[in-house]
């Protein structure tokens, strides 16, 4: 009895470990495109939107302090990190703005090599059914394999904010 309940939490320990591991957040280190940047009075103003800004390491939802990516309102928008190399996905978190927060809503996360049409063709790793205003929230891709990290909001007229996407992965 004493050997299986050794066994038992051995075994238990480590299932935690494995699932407890994600890798780092090579997202750092990766080159991020969009679809459009934000133009016109925030522009002006000095709120630069560009797509880098989603993976500067910098969490802040306040999207007038500069870490936030925007594009333009329009159809089918999309964000893109090259991550340089294929890497196997264990997670991919992602902070929203803290305003107009629904503006996620239906947001899909897509994984692979591919970069037919812009590499929305790729495979999903989730749906985005909605993130709380300025709350970060994890999705889980079960170790898929891919270059680029998408997010795209399809058959709509939308902005796409990011305020940080982070890949959590490791080298295939």
């Amino acid at each position: 009895m004493k050997a299986v309940l050794q066994a038992t939490l051995t075994f238990l320990m480590l299932v935690i470990c494995v699932s407890a591991y994600s890798g780092e957040n090579v997202a750092l280190g990766g080159r991020a495109t969009q679809s459009s940047i934000l133009t016109g009075d925030t522009a002006k103003e000095g709120f630069l939107s560009d797509a880098i800004n989603a993976i500067d390491g910098n969490q802040d939802p306040e999207f007038v302090h500069g870490s936030c990516s925007h594009t333009a309102y329009q159809q089918n928008p999309w964000w893109r990190v090259d991550l340089l190399k294929p890497y196997k996905m264990y997670s991919i978190s992602i902070t929203n703005r803290n305003v107009i927060p629904e503006r996620l809503n239906g947001a899909e996360i897509l994984i692979g090599n591919s970069l037919s049409n812009y590499g929305n063709n790729n495979a999903r790793c989730a749906y985005i059914s909605g993130i709380a205003a300025g709350a970060t929230q994890t999705f889980h891709c079960h170790g898929m394999v891919g270059r680029y990290v998408n997010i795209i909001i399809r058959g709509r007229q939308e902005c796409l904010t990011l305020c940080e996407v982070q890949v959590f992965a490791q080298p295939e």
